[in-house]
């Protein structure tokens, strides 16, 4: 069965790039041409969404009409592969998603409620009656929401429709974190040492956390995603960790209950994919190495782990499957596992649903997993033996979110698409999104924009073509975390593969500051600076001659512009000169020739220097002179000036920078969860003024200095935008 494989990573890993004439895609039965394969897949490459499968076998009878429920990229990579196995969808939406993606490309959609989550994709009883108004015959969950939901998926059995994910038992008792360690022990899989009871009280959590030892994890049980999760060095951690996880576990999830257990300092974040089925068969589809996280939320992740060695990776497979079969699990799940610098292993949790990251598995073993679940769901048997699956190459997701990583390397940004462009022109590609050109980010849910996925033949491949990728990335309206992923990938410890999932605050000890120019990346950036800036000087002198125009244009020849040039605080001599698509600029001493196209007008701009190719973006151009470039993933603001303008410039007057020392601003979009303090209160440095939920984790806001509280500008329940004034200090 092996011998025959084909699949989509095979093709693309031997540089078949979906323009050429038709290829056999599938065994078997199942003939697959170019007219054939949607639109997405040509763009990805045949990597992902829709031929990741090993067949598609026209005679299996599965559903007539499923509904998803959910949102966004998730609910779009679903409904994709039920168009290719002839299903028809419905979209559920809160009234703000009316106009979303996924409800564009259902069949159907029905508004379930309001933007909040707990009035619209949590609410049960509208979901519910989207389904009988419908007519589904079963519901994909995707991730997230109600996913993994036990109450849910009985409901859909009492109503005799099929859950597309394992059965409430499965569902109860992996989605636990209690009951899914014990069983985990049960089954003889290694676990963490820790409590296995539920936490009753903050007294409670510090007298186990003293028993276990320092440092300790507090989590929600019913939890996953990293929200409700705090690491707690001592008491006081503790407590507080205490407060903020059952509230956070609450929020997300209806239930605030919370475990404790010994942390593992350092550890590899690495998981295993299972896929079950209805028959007692279980495979193990490979793992996923997922140790860049921040706040205990996966960035980056690729398929296969660097680390693992064959043994290793049987076992943490085997061990995966073992504790699959205990609860006789059937459907698509994942069993994640801390791994040491030993390459001993121990059971975090198993996600009993549909995982963010699973394209890199699809891309690596050539199996579309939404379409297994579906089949799986409809009592079909897995097609495959353990021996089928493969490791065809290399696969690496960026979590592409609409955040500010220079803040905790990542707060929430909300705002509206203005311009919005994939990178699905270039080979090894793919995209899952769920967003167009005018959506908009909000408060409500989840931050993420899309997640990018690039494939290649090894993990050198897969990461050029990433860097390349993230390059071509055109996102505006909105901050995002492109630069912060760009620097993660190109970083010396992650191209070594020397990871944990403390990585960002090893390497950024001080948070990220963006990419540190070397003198010849600086002088790169300023010969493109200036010669974009002279390119936009000629296209504004250039007139539109009509034969008989009255008035004769005199053209000023200029030979070479004298510019000043200022980047981070330091100030530029610059000359520049053109001959046709070529400048030739001097930056301090230093000779460079750039060429391009010079199209101003273009959101990417693909320029030349000296034989270095390098894709730019040029965000911003204002008529005072400064100019934002996004060069090697970072915004630069330079500003430039012709050598008259520059010592013209000296005479004007700086502006006075604001003295913010004694005011609190929201440093993100959210709402506020609680306030603290009031006026007339003192409050030491480092105190707790105020809690900001947003995108459901919970953020603590505290005072920057000591002083008596002059004003409260916010209370409990308030809506604030990013910059909003919280709490004056005197």
């Amino acid at each position: 069965m092996a011998g025959v494989w084909v699949g989509a990573a095979a093709l693309v890993a031997a540089g078949w790039r979906g323009r050429r004439s038709p290829h056999r895609l599938m065994r078997g039965a199942a003939l697959w041409t170019l007219k054939d394969v949607p639109h997405y897949s040509r763009q990805c490459l045949m990597v992902s969404r829709s031929l990741c499968s090993a067949r598609c076998d026209s005679n299996e009878k599965t559903f007539d009409k499923i509904l998803i429920a959910n949102r966004g990229e998730i609910a779009c990579r679903v409904i994709k592969t039920c168009k290719k196995m002839g299903i028809k969808t419905v979209a559920i939406h809160s009234d703000v998603d009316a106009s979303s993606v996924h409800v564009k490309m259902a069949d159907e959609a029905v508004c379930v409620g309001p933007a909040p989550t707990s009035k619209s994709y949590l609410n049960m009883d509208a979901i519910m009656e989207a389904i009988k108004k419908t007519g589904a015959q079963a519901v994909h969950p995707g991730y997230g929401f109600l996913s993994e939901n036990r109450e849910f998926a009985k409901c859909l059995a009492e109503e005799d429709v099929i859950f597309i994910g394992p059965d409430t038992h499965a569902i109860q008792a992996m989605g636990d974190k209690i009951e899914s360690k014990l069983l985990a022990k049960k089954a003889k899989v290694n676990t963490i040492p820790g409590f296995d009871g539920v936490v009753k009280d903050a007294d409670e959590a510090v007298r186990i956390a003293r028993e276990i030892g320092y440092p300790v994890m507090i989590k929600a049980s019913a939890g996953g995603g990293g929200k409700g999760m705090r690491i707690a060095w001592d008491d006081e951690e503790t407590r507080d960790g205490f407060r903020f996880s059952s509230q956070e576990a609450a929020s997300s999830f209806g239930d605030d209950r919370l475990l404790i257990e010994k942390f593992i300092d350092n550890p590899r974040h690495i998981e295993i994919q299972v896929l079950g089925d209805k028959h007692g068969n279980a495979l193990w589809l490979n793992e996923r190495e997922c140790s860049i996280q921040r706040r205990n939320q996966k960035v980056v992740e690729e398929a296969p782990s660097i680390f693992l060695d064959s043994e290793t990776r049987r076992a943490m497979g085997e061990q995966a499957v073992a504790l699959a079969k205990a609860v006789k699990y059937s459907s698509a799940g994942t069993v994640e596992f801390l791994v040491d610098s030993k390459k001993n292993f121990y059971f975090l949790e198993m996600n009993t649903r549909l995982q963010v990251e699973h394209p890199v598995t699809e891309c690596i073993t050539g199996l579309d997993l939404v379409q297994e679940m579906i089949r799986v769901a409809k009592g079909y048997p897995l097609r495959h033996k353990q021996a089928d699956i493969p490791i065809n190459g290399w696969a690496v997701e960026c979590r592409v979110y609409a955040e500010d990583p220079y803040k905790s390397f990542g707060l929430p940004s909300i705002g509206r698409l203005s311009q919005y462009q994939e990178p699905i022109h270039l080979p090894g590609v793919r995209v899952d999104s769920g967003i167009q050109p005018g959506s908009d980010i909000s408060i409500y849910y989840d931050p993420m924009i899309s997640k990018l996925i690039t494939y290649g033949s090894d993990r050198t491949e897969a990461l050029k073509r990433m860097e390349d990728a993230l390059d071509n990335y055109v996102i505006r309206g909105v901050t995002h975390n492109i630069a912060l992923l760009r620097e993660v990938i190109i970083n010396s410890r992650f191209i070594k593969g020397d990871i944990n999932t403390k990585f960002l605050s090893d390497v950024y000890p001080d948070g990220f500051k963006g990419h540190k120019l070397t003198e010849n990346e600086r002088n790169q950036l300023l010969a493109i600076a200036s010669s974009l800036f002279v390119a936009s000087q000629l296209r504004a002198q250039r007139f539109l001659e009509h034969e008989n125009s009255r008035v004769p244009i005199i053209k000023p020849q200029v030979a070479s512009w004298e510019l000043s040039i200022k980047l981070h605080d330091e100030v530029h001599t610059v000359v520049a000169s053109n001959s046709g698509p070529t400048f030739s600029v001097e930056v301090d001493g230093s000779k460079l020739n750039v060429t391009s196209t010079w199209n101003l007008a273009s959101p990417l701009l693909s320029v030349n220097i000296d034989g270095t190719e390098r894709t730019i973006q040029c965000l911003s151009r204002e008529a005072g002179g400064t100019m934002s470039i996004q060069f090697l993933g970072t915004v630069y603001k330079v500003h430039i000036l012709t050598k008259l303008a520059a010592e013209l410039n000296k005479f004007m007057l700086e502006k006075v920078a604001e003295d913010t020392s004694s005011t609190l601003r929201s440093p993100m979009p959210g709402v506020v969860v609680a306030v603290s303090v009031k006026p007339g209160d003192m409050v030491a440095e480092g105190q707790e003024i105020c809690v900001i939920e947003a995108m459901k984790m919970q953020n603590s806001m505290t005072a920057g200095k000591t002083g008596k509280v002059k004003l409260v500008h916010c209370k409990a329940g308030d809506t604030v935008g990013e910059g909003d004034l919280l709490v004056e200090l005197e």
